[in-house]
């Protein structure tokens, strides 16, 4: 029997949380977390979508941000986003060859690069590249592939071959959930299979994370966190909440 306690309102806000937190939200995950059906999810989904406060997608959705670069659009804890891009952009130097991962804090870190950086940038993600291309002074790179309408990013076994065959300094990467035991991981197969090919390509794959998304996990596993090099967040690097980070020798940013 559904939980009638979770009023309607209720349920709005915690799938607007989620969204706006991990990008993107499975129906059934949402139905087991605040014990409801999954078609009434759908119901609030559908209404959220139609209010313009959400994109809906099959089986879930997603955040507006998450596939937009276009200013007006919130993006959710904006000035830690903006805090963290800030500090991975001390990586960045004239020369690199770089790969920049899809999500809105991978969107402020390009916003950062200063116009005359002189950089090779790789993407798969359409509003990356849309927001790159301004930049005179780099020389964009579009892995391609099969594009995900609902994430507008390149992902596919194409994609997968693409990264095999490079190699970046530095590769700037989100996640949706990490958690110092299970690692870095996420519910869809492909785009696991994606991290995976960008972090093996990677000198250095620098994790740029939100410190809200710790201690939570998903389906598929991507990696575990010692195969990223550094983990930047918005805390400073003696916060209590990244003790559990320091003993996987990895540099906390």
């Amino acid at each position: 029997m559904e939980n009638k306690l979770v009023l309607k309102e209720e349920r709005h806000q915690r799938i607007l949380d989620e969204v706006s937190l991990r990008n993107r939200i499975l129906l059934i995950d949402m139905a087991e977390q605040l014990d409801v059906s999954v078609d009434t999810i759908r119901r609030d989904v559908k209404e959220l979508d139609k209010n313009q406060l959400i994109k809906k997608v099959h089986g879930g959705a997603i955040s507006l941000g998450f596939v937009s670069n276009n200013a007006s659009v919130d993006v959710f804890d904006v000035d830690e986003k903006q805090l963290i891009a800030q500090k991975a952009l001390s990586f960045i130097s004239d020369g690199s060859v770089v790969f920049i991962d899809g999500g809105t804090t991978c969107m402020e870190l390009v916003k950062l690069i200063p116009p005359k950086k002189k950089i090779t940038c790789f993407t798969l993600s359409l509003p990356i590249a849309n927001e790159m291309i301004k930049k005179p002074n780099v020389d964009l790179i579009f892995i391609g592939g099969k594009i995900s309408k609902e994430s507008h990013m390149s992902v596919s076994v194409g994609a997968v071959n693409e990264l095999s065959q490079i190699r970046f300094d530095y590769s700037f990467i989100s996640t949706g959930y990490i958690d110092p035991s299970h690692g870095l991981s996420e519910f869809d197969w492909e785009v696991v299979q994606i991290k995976r090919a960008i972090i093996q390509a990677s000198r250095k794959a620098i994790l740029l994370c939100i410190s809200k998304k710790f201690n939570s996990q998903q389906k598929y596993k991507c990696v575990n966190v010692t195969d990223i090099d550094t983990l930047v967040t918005e805390l400073d690097p003696n916060n209590l909440l990244l003790d559990p980070f320091k003993n996987l020798n990895i540099n906390l940013l």
